[in-house]
């Protein structure tokens, strides 16, 4: 069974000012590798230890979110999460959410207490493809706009 994602640390984590030489050197090293390197880390035993390729990706994509500023939470995608960290996720009010699971726009499970859950995989999916629909539309209103001549 999944875990909900309360049962992960999901506080984000802020680069604290004075981390942030550190992080621009470990980008640096980090974006500096290119896809055929290696990259180690030394245990406190002084034993080097290769980082395989995903992992140097992943640090990658942490590090220049917290080197651009951005908080982040790091979270498994077969997490589970409850109605309410779902529609706190996609930015909409939990009855909206619920509407949306109710229409089958979203998968969910139910826990034996009749709890919804869903898997964070498919919010980020839905959240993806709202996405990618809001900026058809948002280009499609821009082009329409510009045919008409509007000042906007």
């Amino acid at each position: 069974m999944a875990r909900t994602a309360a049962h992960f640390d999901v506080d984000p984590v802020i680069m604290a000012s004075d981390d942030a030489p550190g992080v621009a050197s470990l980008r640096a090293a980090l974006e500096g590798g290119g896809t055929s390197s290696t990259l180690s880390l030394v245990s406190q035993n002084g034993a080097a230890v290769e980082l395989p390729g995903t992992v140097q990706q992943l640090l990658l994509q942490i590090v220049r979110e917290l080197g651009d500023g951005n908080a982040v939470t790091v979270l498994p995608v077969h997490a589970e999460l409850t109605t309410q960290e779902a529609a706190d996720l996609l930015n909409v009010s939990r009855p909206y959410l619920i509407g949306l699971v109710d229409d089958h726009r979203l998968p969910c499970s139910r826990t034996a207490g009749k709890h919804r859950r869903l898997r964070l995989a498919d919010v980020l999916a839905f959240k993806h493809q709202r996405d990618i629909e809001r900026r058809a539309a948002l280009d499609e209103m821009s082009a329409e706009a510009e045919r008409l001549g509007l000042q906007y």
